[in-house]
């Protein structure tokens, strides 16, 4: 009877160690397209814009310069449906659409942050770097 109990344990913690275990590397495993809604260039900057507050669609597409009408659509909607972004009909008039982080989307933006603060900190050192390698390649 230990035994059999013992075996389930082993089993039950096996699988849950294969679920918690990152497989992004693995070509099929879905958390891929999560994480390209996430590090896309306009998934990264409406979850850093919606650390401030809670915006409507014509407020995000202001803050986030050069994205277009149907980009912010398509990543808001992407962000919506993976559970980091809320999204709230008004019934006001005109009725208008919120936007706002989950816990999920806050606890992304959040690391999101530290590493758009690393960058925006550490580009002249980037750019000095872009530059020798143009040079070299010259």
């Amino acid at each position: 009877m230990t035994d059999q109990k013992s075996l389930r344990a082993a089993l039950r913690e096996s699988q849950l160690q294969t679920h918690l275990q990152a497989r992004v590397l693995v070509a099929e495993c879905p958390s891929r397209a999560v994480l390209g809604h996430i590090t896309s260039r306009w998934g990264t900057l409406v979850l850093i814009v919606l650390l401030e507050r809670t915006h409507r669609f014509s407020e995000l597409r202001r803050a986030i310069g050069g994205v277009s009408e149907k980009m912010l659509a398509q990543t808001l909607d992407a962000l919506a449906d993976d559970g980091l972004v809320l999204r709230v009909a008004q019934q006001a008039v005109p009725p208008h659409v919120e936007y706002s982080l989950t816990k999920l989307g806050r606890e992304a933006a959040t690391r999101l942050e530290i590493l758009v603060n690393w960058i925006e900190t550490n580009y002249p050192r980037i750019e000095a770097a872009q530059r020798a390698a143009a040079t070299e390649a010259a």
